[in-house]
């Protein structure tokens, strides 16, 4: 019952290769990475500085998967705060401060739907930890690709380290459960207002609540079908050939979809 109601775990209970995370901002955003071993997580981040400017709480989300930028250096990893891209950290320098949770692999349907919270659980299985520590460690010798909100970040790098699944669709969500709920979210807002003159409060209130489950569950890695299994080496050579148009259809895209989600923002709220 307590993984349902908190993926909150010591960090004496940590194994090689789990998935875990430290929400930022408010628990408005969390950042993630596969925990090594040796007191050490491999992580997907963007610098400091590197933020996009939409002018919405995104910016924070982005500054939230940068390295936190601490007074005083940290003796294990050095200065981090302007490094971006695949990194290894000590897990005080990952967590900046915040608490250590696991996320969850392989729930039931029942399970993921009573987390109300996007980016803690999945229905797909996690690969072996070996399996896992090999594709972190070789992502951080030969990269992840350019770090994206939308569709590469550090949830994506993360559950890609534990399942081998990437997204075959370019314009998408990725395998972020985070950008899910806040893209079902928004969704919901928008239905809802159309809704409003013809339910009432109640009934909105069960259709919001089965709209927003729906679409968090219909967009899980788990069970999404645009979803392919790929080697880590294969990923990496084809990530290393991106074309500068690529790399800009990739920033276009990002962009996109930060325009749409602060239109309905400054819309609705």
């Amino acid at each position: 019952m307590m993984g349902v109601l908190s993926n909150m775990i010591e960090r004496e209970g940590l194994k090689a290769g789990d998935h875990v995370y430290s929400w930022r901002t408010a628990y408005v955003y969390a950042h993630h990475g596969i925990y090594v071993g040796d007191g050490m997580v491999i992580h997907f981040t963007r610098a400091g500085g590197q933020e996009t400017g939409t002018g919405t709480f995104l910016d924070r989300i982005l500054f939230s998967s940068s390295p936190v930028n601490t007074v005083a250096q940290c003796e294990r990893c050095g200065e981090q705060s302007r490094l971006h891209g695949v990194v290894s950290s000590c897990i005080d320098c990952f967590l900046g401060g915040g608490k250590l949770y696991l996320f969850h692999y392989g729930v039931s349907p029942a399970f993921f739907i009573a987390k109300p919270r996007g980016g803690t659980c999945t229905l797909a299985a996690s690969d072996a930890s070996d399996v896992v520590l090999h594709r972190a460690n070789y992502l951080l010798n030969n990269g992840f690709g350019s770090y994206n909100i939308f569709s590469n970040n550090c949830e994506d790098f993360a559950v890609y380290c534990k399942t081998g699944l990437i997204v075959k669709t370019h314009f998408s969500v990725g395998r972020s459960g985070q950008l899910t709920s806040l893209t079902a979210a928004a969704n919901v807002i928008v239905s809802s207002s159309l809704r409003f003159l013809t339910t009432g409060p109640a009934g909105l209130a069960v259709v919001a609540t089965l709209m927003y489950t729906s679409g968090r569950y219909v967009a899980d890695v788990g069970v999404r079908r645009d979803v392919i299994k790929i080697d880590v080496e294969r990923l990496a050579e084809q990530l290393g050939t991106q074309t500068s148009e690529e790399a800009q259809e990739a920033a276009v895209a990002e962009g996109s979809n930060a325009s749409w989600l602060k239109c309905k923002l400054i819309k609705y709220f």
